[in-house]
């Protein structure tokens, strides 16, 4: 059973969508109000947020409750939810932002867990775990997300089939004036992806309580880690330094902050040029996805090594053998060469023998690049040339030796929140992408971007794409948007009157699309999300349905 109200309709109602359609179209003036979107000036809904402010201590009947109780019970104590930004990004602030006052780095506290169903019955009865403020660029936010480390492996009811593990996630969802934007993602993905075999997080939304203080909606869902059930890969023993294992990989452009053991760069076949699909053969461009220079702006994403190794052997062969994965798709696709790899599983050579096709069948799950790549397309995620792109390879005896891609994540920069294929329209996620940071350069994906041209590599995404679309797929996905936000009206509204991130957005309001910044309530920005969705499930529809 899910813990939201879930329609099993797959229909958008017209009225619905054209209400998106009128958002999308809407005045840009601040004193325009739009009937269909409730976007108002942001004095009157401010005004109106102030109002509700009493009603955060109340605990509604929709969702159930996660409680987080401290051992300590010292009055700083909340500093650990409210305090800590990760080390690496309070560094870069302090760079440019003379005076600033380091804040501590995320640290965890002994804590008690308890989730309740919204009947009252214990779903977790008080559990011992330790939580922390996690990730990235979000732990700047006033609204921090959180790891949930279990003492003893947790089902959560309701989520990964009741599978139990030690590690959760609680996402703050603090940018997506939404609040859905990772739901109805990771949704869609585990349609997709667990229908081939592939693994990706599950999640819903919960009301979060720690230490009797009302935090607001959170969307809880699963680390992204190596375990039965998740990303399903031989994990080594403690202190085994054979390479005949399995290995979860991150390409991230975070990858120099991790310790020299868990990266490694990549050169990408040498750094040689990729022609981005578009839909018009690349208009005559080509882009590299590292930096070409010293003086170039262009920041290189490299590899994170997210599971447990041990030795610099293993190091070192993960290093080639991805590497040169890369390196036999390139030749593949544009040169029309076969390579395999050698009996040391690192170094490659040329050969007659197989096709180009068959190269890259033989080192590369495609049908799993073929899910990840449609997810990639479908939400237009601004950060997929950076970060939280996942891989991982089984080594072991068990394991298929083949680069796989799965467990998509961090969705709340997509959908239209921030200014990337903002009409839905055209090729992105295999195309030339603006930097996250500043737009002031162009770069790539260039693990989506590599076979884009390749017929065979089109021909699996056609079919995939129709199947999904077929079965509903992504009716649902738009669904529970529209009845999460209608179920959940109250609840949205509770968590807005605690943290007023809705009015008060100067510390992500550049980030956001135009469209995006005129939501100043959860339905607003809920159509606004859902209108750019269906806009872009009918442009790859039309592309790639057979």
């Amino acid at each position: 059973m899910r813990f939201t109200r879930f329609s099993a309709a797959i229909f958008i109602t017209a009225a619905l969508l054209a209400g998106c359609a009128a958002e999308g179209s809407s005045d840009n003036s601040s004193d325009t109000i739009n009937e269909t979107t409730n976007v108002t000036d942001t004095s009157a809904e401010a005004t109106t947020i102030q109002d509700d402010k009493a009603d955060t201590d109340t605990i509604s009947e929709n969702l159930p409750v996660l409680s987080i109780e401290t051992v300590d019970q010292s009055p700083d104590v909340m500093d650990f939810v409210y305090l800590p930004v990760s080390e690496h990004v309070s560094e870069a602030i302090a760079s440019w932002t003379p005076g600033y006052d380091m804040p501590p780095a995320p640290y965890y506290e002994d804590c008690s867990v308890t989730l309740t169903s919204p009947d009252g019955s214990l779903l977790i009865p008080p559990s011992e775990a330790k939580v922390k403020v996690r990730g990235n660029w979000t732990t700047n936010y006033p609204k921090k997300p959180l790891r949930i480390k279990f003492s003893e492996k947790q089902e959560i009811p309701g989520l990964n089939e009741g599978n139990s593990f030690k590690n959760w996630v609680l996402l703050a969802e603090y940018k997506d004036g939404s609040m859905l934007r990772n739901k109805a993602a990771l949704y869609a993905a585990r349609e997709i992806l667990g229908a081939d075999g592939y693994y990706a997080a599950d999640s819903d939304l919960v009301q979060v309580v720690i230490n009797g203080e009302y935090m607001g909606l959170y969307l809880l869902t699963e680390m992204q880690q190596t375990a039965k059930g998740r990303v399903d890969i031989n994990e080594p023993e403690r202190d085994y330094t054979g390479t005949d294992i399995g290995y979860f990989l991150e390409y991230d452009g975070y990858f120099l902050n991790e310790d020299e053991l868990h990266r490694f760069p990549l050169d990408l076949a040498d750094n040689a040029p990729l022609t981005p699909y578009d839909g018009k053969g690349g208009s005559g461009i080509t882009v590299q996805c590292l930096p070409e220079s010293d003086y170039d702006d262009k920041n290189a994403a490299g590899i994170t090594i997210k599971s447990d190794i041990y030795s610099q052997e293993q190091h070192d062969f993960i290093a080639d053998r991805i590497n040169n994965t890369y390196r036999i798709m390139y030749e593949a696709a544009y040169n029309h060469k076969a390579y395999v790899f050698g009996e040391d599983q690192r170094s490659i050579s040329e050969t007659s023998e197989i096709t180009p096709r068959q190269a890259v069948e033989n080192v590369v799950d495609v049908k799993s690049l073929v899910d990840m790549y449609i997810i990639s397309e479908l939400t237009c995620d601004a950060d997929i040339y950076w970060s939280s792109f996942y891989m991982d390879i089984d080594m072991s005896a068990e394991g298929s030796g083949k680069l796989r891609f799965e467990a998509p994540w961090d969705f709340d920069s997509a959908m239209g929140n921030r200014d990337r294929c903002i009409d839905g329209q055209g090729f992105y996620a295999s195309n030339i992408i603006p930097s996250a940071d500043s737009n002031e350069y162009y770069s790539a994906n260039p693990w989506l971007m590599v076979l884009a041209y390749e017929d065979w590599y089109q021909n699996m995404i056609r079919e995939t794409w129709t199947k999904a679309a077929d079965n509903g797929v992504f009716d649902r996905t738009c669904q529970l948007i529209s009845d999460d936000s209608t179920a959940l009206e109250e609840d949205f509204r509770r968590n807005y009157s605690k943290w007023n991130n809705l009015i008060d957005r100067s510390g992500f309001e550049e980030e956001l699309s135009e469209p995006a910044k005129l939501c100043f309530s959860e339905k607003a920005a809920a159509d606004q999300l859902l209108q750019w969705l269906q806009s872009r499930i009918d442009f790859l529809d039309s592309q790639w349905h057979k």
